[in-house]
């Protein structure tokens, strides 16, 4: 690579004593232009995974496409972005992921992102501390906490970029909730949990596996229970599986068709606002990102929405499109 790949460890206080028991402390990269060496001062973009992935997977080899950094370092060596800070979070969860949401059952992790990885990364490697200067962004479930994360803390991020981020709760959701209740019949949440984790270890998991976990994190994202098998509100009642709406009301509170309605001013804050969705996408997104993109639209708030001819998998290479419009309007010093 024409730039580097720095990392460091992160003591996290947000995170500390979480109920899942997931480690505190955890590894944050960046990818690095060469101006840096030099002594560049550089907007970021912060980076969130999708879910069950984590800051490691950054770095994965594919035998036939670039990682990430790679087709950050091939844009920014070609000119075709202005030099910037990439900065790649860690959201690891027992669940496999958190909504980048803070929960009971999983931890603090919008206060981790917000309050400890950005002035961690700021200092860590000098960069610009302005919210002009700052994105988040992300794909799936990061998607969506890069969404969440611009909602509540305009003041942090100026600019979003939302690849493919759950939204449209009825339909990216709904659908799983049969096969979880199947699975979860006659046992509770936190024992589901154990057995997946021993097949894993001792064998393999299983085909409909994801579904259920699926539904158990975003329970713990969404519908929180202090004292219930693993913190945890099912949406639908164990025995029938009927819809219990006390609990779908909590979880709808939280699907972006709702809370960018209702959060209009946050938004009109941003500076700018990315959304895509492939048009086969396998969870039904692409409705949820239409949904949202006129509700921003008819409220006078400019929004790039986009929609690509592809599923929700393997989707790294639309960040060209994000980083295009996202990078050339951060803040840089002088400007």
């Amino acid at each position: 690579m024409h730039g580097r790949l720095a990392t460091a460890r992160l003591e996290s206080a947000a995170l500390r004593g979480n109920a899942l028991g997931d480690p505190a402390e955890r590894t944050v990269m960046a990818w690095l232009p060469p101006s840096h060496a030099r002594g560049a001062r550089l907007p970021a973009v912060y980076f969130l995974h999708g879910f069950t992935g984590s800051v490691r997977a950054v770095t994965n080899v594919s035998p036939f496409a670039p990682s990430l950094p790679e087709r950050i370092d091939d844009l920014v060596a070609s000119g075709a972005l202005p030099d910037f800070a990439a900065v790649f979070v860690d959201g690891w969860t027992a669940l496999g992921g958190s909504q980048w949401l803070n929960s009971e059952a999983t931890g603090r992790y919008q206060d981790y992102l917000v309050e400890e990885v950005v002035p961690f990364a700021e200092r860590e490697w000098g960069l610009i501390p302005a919210a002009g200067a700052r994105a988040v962004a992300g794909k799936s479930s990061g998607g969506y906490g890069a969404l969440a994360a611009a909602r509540a803390h305009p003041e942090i991020f100026a600019h979003v970029a939302c690849h493919a981020g759950d939204m449209g709760f009825e339909y990216c959701y709904l659908p799983d909730f049969p096969a979880a209740a199947g699975a979860l019949l006659g046992t509770d949440p936190a024992a589901w949990l154990a057995g997946m984790l021993r097949r894993g270890r001792e064998t393999r998991l299983r085909g409909d596996d994801h579904e259920v976990v699926n539904v158990l994190a975003m329970a713990a994202a969404y519908s929180p229970e202090p004292g219930a098998p693993l913190g945890v509100a099912l949406p639908f009642d164990p025995e029938t599986g009927a819809i219990r709406p006390e609990v779908w009301a909590r979880w709808l509170a939280h699907d972006p068709v709702r809370f960018v309605a209702a959060s209009l001013e946050a938004f009109r804050r941003l500076r700018t606002i990315y959304l895509d969705c492939g048009t086969r996408d396998e969870f039904r997104l692409r409705w949820g990102a239409r949904m949202v993109a006129r509700s921003l639209r008819e409220a006078g708030v400019e929004v790039t929405h986009e929609e690509f001819d592809d599923g929700h998998r393997g989707i790294d290479y639309r960040y060209a499109r994000s980083l295009g419009l996202l990078v050339p309007r951060l803040e840089r010093e002088g400007a």
